[in-house]
């Protein structure tokens, strides 16, 4: 077997595991996500070897994403890591057998301590997933791995089940771009969210027209202006046309579309922001009104077009 074909079996048995992953969803993964929302304490999410390289992602997403969250050693927490659990914690344990003895020798403690435990393995009638509130399956019809030795399929779920959650919870929370952009001050997103309007604009060579301008002026304006829309000028008044409004209006006219002008395809009255605005609230306004852009006013002049 030639390494494509190799590959090409490895992705459909993990594909196959997903499948069978999303069959298995059930009422338990609605009562965890509540329990996380109901909690004022953290998430701690614990695992051993793979799985605590996956738990370190899962973390890593839900404090990203609005939901307070680290990562624990197994080994680390039995050694005095422990007195960082308070009683509000929800404790996230990730076992693809549910057998793992360096998980399973922190269940006394958690429990003494009134931790609710979520838990996610591949077996429910495991250890872990008996002696937890809450179970998340994530067992797989078999490992990528030929020898069904080396985590592959299961890593995979668990990757993705930690996935779930982490879109449930921001969803649940009205998780919005702007919130993301604060916990990613470094990023270019995050940068991006955090400044104004006037540093992230489109501002040279922007595509106007005036309203007598012909189709064929329109095609050839959007297409060297290279932001999908053209800018319509009249007089106090401004239009705009996307090349949405080309495809829609070729769709009702025909070839008779080369005989309109601006005028008559242009949307009075588009959606306009502030040059000093927030980005933030552009990227917000664009997803609450679904769409892709918005002109940039100065006072009442264009001075840029912003796009998501």
């Amino acid at each position: 077997m030639d390494t494509l074909q190799i590959a090409r079996r490895v992705i459909n048995i993990e594909i196959s595991a997903l499948n069978a992953l999303e069959k298995q969803l059930d009422q338990q993964f609605d009562k965890a996500v509540d329990v996380i929302l109901n909690t004022s304490g953290r998430v701690i999410i614990c695992g051993m070897g793979k799985s605590g390289i996956i738990g370190k992602k899962i973390a890593a997403s839900l404090a990203s994403t609005g939901t307070p969250s680290f990562f624990m050693h197994p080994g680390e927490a039995f050694h005095g890591d422990l007195g960082m659990v308070t009683i509000d914690d929800v404790f996230i344990a990730i076992s693809n057998s549910g057998e793992t003895s360096e998980v399973l020798q922190l269940l006394p403690f958690l429990k003494d301590n009134s931790n609710t435990i979520i838990a996610m393995t591949g077996n429910s009638e495991s250890t872990l997933a008996l002696n937890a509130l809450y179970h998340l399956n994530i067992a797989v019809p078999e490992e990528a791995c030929p020898f069904q030795l080396a985590p592959t399929s299961s890593t995979t779920a668990s990757l993705v089940m930690g996935d779930a959650l982490t879109v449930a919870l921001m969803e649940k929370r009205g998780f919005q771009p702007e919130n993301f952009a604060r916990f990613h001050p470094g990023g270019s997103l995050g940068s991006r969210l955090l400044g104004n309007v006037k540093d992230n604009m489109h501002s040279q060579a922007l595509p106007v027209l005036s309203e007598s301008d012909s189709f064929t002026s329109l095609i050839a304006c959007i297409s060297k202006g290279k932001l999908g829309l053209a800018i319509i000028k009249k007089e106090s008044e401004i239009g705009l046309i996307t090349d949405g409004d080309i495809r829609r209006a070729m769709d009702k006219y025909g070839k008779n579309v080369f005989n309109l002008t601006c005028k008559e395809l242009a949307s009075l009255s588009p959606y306009t922001i502030k040059s000093h605005a927030k980005m933030a609230v552009a990227v917000e306004l664009m997803h609450e009104k679904n769409i892709s852009s918005l002109i940039v006013l100065n006072d009442s002049e264009v001075v840029g077009v912003v796009k998501k």
